[in-house]
């Protein structure tokens, strides 16, 4: 009689947790999933308490786009399903600068939440911790400085890190409002840059 696998085995769902933060197979297979948070909930009804679990994850492609979604369900596996195909709903595009860091620096705030963010020379790598960093690192951005100066909670965080990315803009963007070339700004940026030498000089 030929043995036959069990189904639902703990060792599957291990394995499953512990690759959790790989790109995933499919059409989404340049999609990077990781968990931030898992919290355990419980609601009071007639009969006592229930219990359920909830899931905050982020998602991102490592190439300027990022969501993230919390999802709720009795069993983890579920919750982070959940949580998973809303932050892939709800991915925003940030525009990076060669494709490594960010424009310029930002500032978010939700709620209690604070952080602030800095652009970064090359060779700098990811400074920042907590839910901030799987933001950043799913985003795609390689160097960076960043800091929460208010709540340490993760949803917070999480919010005020997207609401910081939301204003960022490039040369490019900047110009296409302004009616002006991209080589203008630079040129009026780099001439302000090199002003107060002058002054010194």
């Amino acid at each position: 009689m030929a043995h036959q696998p069990q189904r639902g085995g703990g060792g599957n769902d291990r394995n499953r947790r512990d690759n959790r933060n790989a790109p995933v197979d499919g059409p989404d297979s340049d999609i990077v999933e990781k968990l931030v948070h898992i919290n355990r909930v419980a609601a009071t009804v007639k009969g006592g308490r229930r219990f359920s679990f909830a899931a905050l994850m982020v998602v991102g492609d490592g190439k300027g786009r990022v969501g993230f979604g919390h999802g709720k369900a009795r069993e983890v596996p579920e919750a982070i399903r959940k949580a998973t195909e809303e932050a892939k709903k709800t991915m925003i595009k940030v525009p990076l600068r060669e494709n490594r860091t960010l424009h310029h620096d930002g500032n978010g705030r939700w709620g209690a939440g604070k952080i602030m963010m800095r652009a970064a020379p090359p060779g700098t790598g990811v400074i920042a911790g907590g839910p901030m960093r799987a933001v950043l690192e799913t985003l795609g951005v390689q160097d960076v400085v960043g800091k929460s100066t208010g709540s340490s909670n993760p949803y917070n965080m999480i919010r005020a890190t997207f609401e910081a990315l939301k204003v960022q803009s490039s040369p490019r963007m900047v110009a296409s409002k302004r009616g002006k070339k991209v080589a203008d700004l630079m040129g009026r940026r780099n001439d302000g840059a090199s002003a107060p030498e002058a002054i010194e000089g």
